[in-house]
């Protein structure tokens, strides 16, 4: 038997053959279809959830917050140093970070600066807080970094996020060291 070729069936009506569809005809008809099969879905779940027995919700047990909720500081750490590194973390989520400089002209602050403001002019619990947290940095980025200054520096052009998750893990480990 020889090899055939199928070829399209030219259009009775037309005496054409049939045109490929567009991308934009062919996203309109998977979205019909996709509609039909989520509507038979959505009847079916109805259909085999019928016999299960619902209670009334008691609008009075719905707790409401804000739509936009404000940033609330989170359950302070009982020890100093955590503390401290916890208020200058969430400093940060709210009044911004900067690199850099210390303070820029919005108001946002380098881990040091936040650090600093934090402390309250208590030298020492701000030099055992900056100890955590150079021990934190160490920790995820070995000996590259020799003080929390050149880490915060080094991520000048970001959007922050990198130093703050290592000043909130830095409080994580006051906490767990107890300081």
């Amino acid at each position: 038997m020889p090899p055939t070729t199928l070829s399209p069936a030219p259009n009775t009506l037309t005496n054409t053959l049939p045109t490929a569809l567009s991308l934009d005809e062919r996203l309109a008809a998977t979205n019909a279809a996709m509609t039909s099969r989520l509507n038979e879905a959505a009847v079916a779940y109805e259909v085999n959830t019928a016999h299960i027995p619902t209670e009334p919700v008691d609008l009075g047990d719905i707790v409401a917050v804000p739509l936009t909720p404000t940033l609330q500081p989170p359950t302070p750490y009982p020890t100093p140093v955590a503390a401290l590194l916890q208020r200058a973390h969430h400093r940060l989520l709210t009044d911004g970070w900067c690199a850099g400089t210390f303070e820029n002209e919005d108001g946002a602050l380098c881990l040091f600066g936040a650090v600093r403001t934090e402390a309250h002019r208590d030298l020492r619990l701000e030099m055992a807080a900056m100890a955590v947290l150079l021990d934190a940095i160490q920790r995820a980025y070995g000996d590259r970094f020799q003080s929390a200054v050149a880490f915060n520096d080094a991520h000048m052009g970001s959007d922050g996020r990198v130093p703050m998750r290592l000043l909130a893990q830095a409080a994580d480990l006051a906490h767990a060291r107890s300081i």
